[in-house]
């Protein structure tokens, strides 16, 4: 059987969701310039402008002027030996600006890890960006031997899992905005849209929501909702953790745990306490 060697690479496939963006954008040229961004930080090697052109359905030599103006920027890095790209040292000076201005991810932190080490579950801390996508801004992981794949930085679509029951009972989004993005899902075991709107009303009574394996086989994931200035759904809290290991009544004092956290850094963020 033939096998792809270095020198033989698969062919990339277009990257649908950032191809997807650019080419609905008001501000492509922006667009494409942050579409490069992500795609060379989920590459774990330097990756060619042609490369680069197919995954984001973009014309080469467009391609090739993004890429000048970010090297310019020292956002990528370009070797003349390969003739390769990747992300350059210029993006940390971006990410510890917004660290820095980011408070929720020093105060989350500590409910994070002790959480995580009480109940050996993993523990994130997502930024909510509109019902399109979710991203992990704080991690928290116990010693167990269950450890989910997931680093800061990671994205998710916003809707699916316990986060995007959230989303969709406080967020204040239209129903049919709700609709289109649940229908675009993929789940392990996915609910009905019935039955997703039957626990969207459950979330909203309680105060949280809970996936119980329809995300992920075997994997129940609970989220609870952190609110900012002028009550903004902005993050939210998850736990995530084999589900015959959080069951009965250690399954409800994490989601005491929880919320009260949520509740917590809510009041923090909001200004309530100080």
């Amino acid at each position: 059987m033939k096998t792809n060697t270095p020198s033989n690479p698969p062919p990339p496939r277009i990257d649908r969701e950032l191809a997807r963006a650019v080419e609905n954008s008001k501000a492509p040229a922006i667009s494409r310039a942050a579409a490069v961004l992500r795609l060379l930080g989920k590459h774990d090697a330097p990756i060619g402008v042609h490369a680069i052109a197919r995954e984001l359905g973009l014309v080469p030599s467009t391609c090739l002027h993004v890429l000048r103006a970010l090297v310019a920027e020292e956002l990528v890095a370009f070797d003349d030996n390969t003739k390769r790209y990747s992300l350059d040292a210029g993006v940390l000076t971006l990410a510890r600006q917004w660290l820095r201005q980011n408070h929720f991810t020093e105060m989350a932190q500590p409910h994070l890890d002790r959480i995580a080490n009480n109940f050996g579950v993993t523990l994130l801390g997502v930024r909510i960006v509109g019902t399109e996508h979710i991203i992990a801004v704080a991690l928290s992981r116990s010693s167990s031997n269950f450890q989910i794949s997931t680093q800061i930085g990671s994205r998710f679509p916003a809707l699916v899992s316990a986060t995007g029951r959230c989303i969709a009972a406080f967020g204040g989004h239209a129903r049919e905005d709700l609709e289109a993005g649940f229908r675009s899902l993929r789940w392990d075991d996915a609910p009905s849209l019935e039955q997703w709107w039957e626990e969207v009303d459950r979330t909203r009574e309680l105060g949280f929501a809970v996936d119980s394996g329809n995300y992920m086989s075997g994997v129940t994931v609970m989220s609870a909702p952190v609110w900012g200035n002028g009550r903004r759904l902005n993050h939210a809290l998850v736990a995530i953790g084999i589900s015959s290991t959080i069951r009965d009544e250690k399954m409800e004092r994490l989601q005491d745990e929880v919320l009260a956290s949520a509740q917590a850094l809510s009041k923090q963020l909001s200004g309530e306490e100080i």
